[in-house]
């Protein structure tokens, strides 16, 4: 039976945390946001042509909100474990009658919560530059929080495996960006030349983008039950891989 108490407080903690910090939280990705819409939906938008029937101004809008949502959620869940971890404070949570489910469903509700946050601020902020419509509105909503709980989970492994904070940025840093800026953000990808339109699907960043793409045009370049079934295969795999690391207490007793 799962202590709906101590995950509220887990839960609480988070979002307070993501709270004192929102300058760096929300304000920096919302000048960042407001920044790529400038040079690449008013400066370069107006020469580019539409992008099947989609202007291409709100086009790069599910692009740009996943570039956020994937740095944003890894970084926050990411910190938010190692930093018990760096201060010592992590053996209150082990010792404490709390379990794993309690502390998933804390950590993730937290960075669910923080992502529809980031996500309403963005869709708000992109009005004053573009018009844009949701096709699928409740789908939307669900996609932003099935990736977010993936990437909770997999930033909430990066934070136990990193050991200092130069590795906690590295892998947001040098893999993770890339992959999104060359998922598809800015362009589709049926607009690549061969071969480079198939490598560019061994990118999974791409079926995220695509699948977000999705619910708010109704097309995109992958099918949107294969960008779920990709989404939905990396939750549980990262799911998997914390339930080991709690099993074993990999990095996390030692």
């Amino acid at each position: 039976m799962i202590a709906w108490r101590s995950t509220w407080s887990i839960y609480k903690r988070e979002l307070l945390r993501f709270l004192r910090t929102a300058f760096q939280s929300v304000l920096a990705p919302v000048l960042t946001t407001t920044l790529y819409f400038i040079v690449f939906g008013a400066a370069i938008g107006g020469r580019m042509p539409d992008l099947g029937g989609v202007d291409y101004g709100a086009f790069i809008i599910p692009g740009l909100l996943m570039l956020t949502l994937l740095g944003e959620t890894t970084s926050n869940s990411s910190f938010g474990i190692y930093m018990p971890r760096f201060t010592g404070t992590i053996y209150e949570l082990l010792s404490a009658p709390v379990g794993v489910a309690e502390t998933l469903i804390g950590f993730v509700g937290a960075a669910m919560t923080k992502s529809l946050i980031l996500a309403a601020i963005i869709l708000a902020t992109a009005r004053f530059f573009v018009d844009y419509s949701i096709a699928y509105p409740l789908l939307a909503v669900l996609y932003i929080m099935l990736v977010a709980a993936a990437f909770s989970l997999f930033g909430f492994i990066l934070g136990i495996w990193a050991d200092n904070f130069e590795k906690l940025g590295i892998i947001p840093m040098l893999f993770l960006t890339p992959l999104t800026f060359l998922g598809g953000t800015f362009y589709s990808i049926d607009m690549l030349p061969a071969p480079w339109d198939t490598i560019a699907l061994a990118n999974p960043i791409v079926y995220l983008v695509s699948g977000l793409r999705w619910t708010f045009y109704g097309s995109s370049d992958v099918n949107i039950w294969v960008s779920f079934g990709i989404t939905l295969a990396f939750l549980a795999a990262c799911t998997a891989v914390i339930a080991y690391i709690f099993r074993t207490g990999w990095r996390l007793r030692a």
